[in-house]
């Protein structure tokens, strides 16, 4: 079991680069991914189970505990990324697919990965993974919501079907997860040391999959669709810590919560465009797993050198281990 989950750590360390190297062989080899497209949702349906195998009693507790700072993120979260993602479609003229595609993955929650990130970053990483749990839990109601409202303009939006498929893929599992985590806490225990190496498999497979069933509209307009995606993740990553700034946060959560707005649950993204939608609108939501991954690498990177303000020490302790399971949205 030690070897499993030396290979586990390994795998979530290097994450991006796993990413990276599925979405180039599912672009090269479209043919051996391109099957895989059916298996989308129950991929991230075993991603989320694992996100419920990680959550404690105490990271609802945080959500309680801290109301303000957690709304402050959650508002942050569902007004920034959606909005963001509108005002680039209109302003870009994007051809409808991508468009939808992009306001999609911003009305989807914070990706646990965000966490990682946080945690990298030196900052709070509890609350990190409070505003995660908290934005997942609202995604069958806010995810519709968004979409009916800005993403109908191009495609017609069924907002009750989306809050079902939010339901079945995210909340169930996560719940699952708990029951499982409460029923066999020791065997829980011991499999969430392979987590990561489960999850990033989920999502890899994913990104391959979208990457090869579009490979044709990639190889013409990729290019321009890669520019809105690091455009989007970027307006939210900036804009996240200029509003957590602009309330008084201190550094360790102002870096929380820039982390937390821009990056997305992408693999939520790419499975509600599976099933909902064309393959051509999950594009965007792949995309964007590979890039907010090393975006959020380098900003944690430089987030880490920023010197605390006194009383402003970063987050450890039973909610920084959270960190160690990269189960994205997610990991997305």
């Amino acid at each position: 079991m030690e070897s499993v989950a030396r290979w586990s750590r390994f795998v979530g360390d290097t994450f991006a680069v796993w990413v990276l190297l599925f979405a180039f062989l599912g672009y090269a080899f479209p043919g051996a991914f391109r099957e895989l497209s059916a298996y989308i949702v129950p991929l991230l349906g075993v991603v989320m189970f694992g996100m419920g195998l990680t959550l404690s009693a105490a990271d609802f507790r945080a959500v309680l505990r801290r109301p303000r700072e957690v709304a402050i993120g959650v508002v942050a979260q569902y007004l920034i990324m959606p909005l963001v993602g509108y005002a680039l479609a209109r302003l870009l003229d994007l051809p409808p697919e991508i468009a939808v595609g992009v306001i999609l993955v911003g009305s989807c929650p914070g990706g646990t990965a965000s966490n990682v990130m946080t945690y990298l970053a030196r900052g709070d990483v509890a609350l990190s993974v409070a505003m995660t749990t908290a934005s997942t839990l609202l995604a069958p109601f806010l995810t519709p919501l968004w979409m009916l409202l800005l993403a109908s303009r191009w495609i017609p939006v069924n907002a009750a079907s989306l809050f079902w498929s939010i339901v079945n893929v995210v909340i169930l599992p996560v719940v699952a997860g708990l029951i499982v985590k409460g029923l066999f806490r020791r065997p829980a225990e011991a499999a969430v040391k392979a987590l990561p190496l489960v999850s990033v498999a989920a999502i890899v497979t994913i990104v391959a999959a979208v990457v090869a069933a579009n490979r044709d509209p990639l190889a013409t307009s990729g290019l321009s669709i890669i520019l809105v995606v690091i455009l989007h993740n970027l307006f939210g990553l900036a804009l996240g810590y200029l509003a957590a700034r602009s309330v008084g946060l201190t550094l360790s959560k102002r870096k929380a919560l820039a982390i937390e707005v821009g990056m997305q649950n992408s693999g939520l993204g790419a499975a509600l465009a599976a099933t909902h939608f064309t393959p051509l609108v999950a594009v965007p939501s792949a995309i964007f797993s590979v890039w907010h991954n090393l975006s959020g690498a380098l900003l944690a990177y430089v987030f880490r050198r920023m010197e605390e303000a006194p009383g402003d020490a970063p987050a450890t302790g039973p909610a920084a281990a959270r960190a160690d399971a990269p189960s994205v949205p997610p990991r997305g």
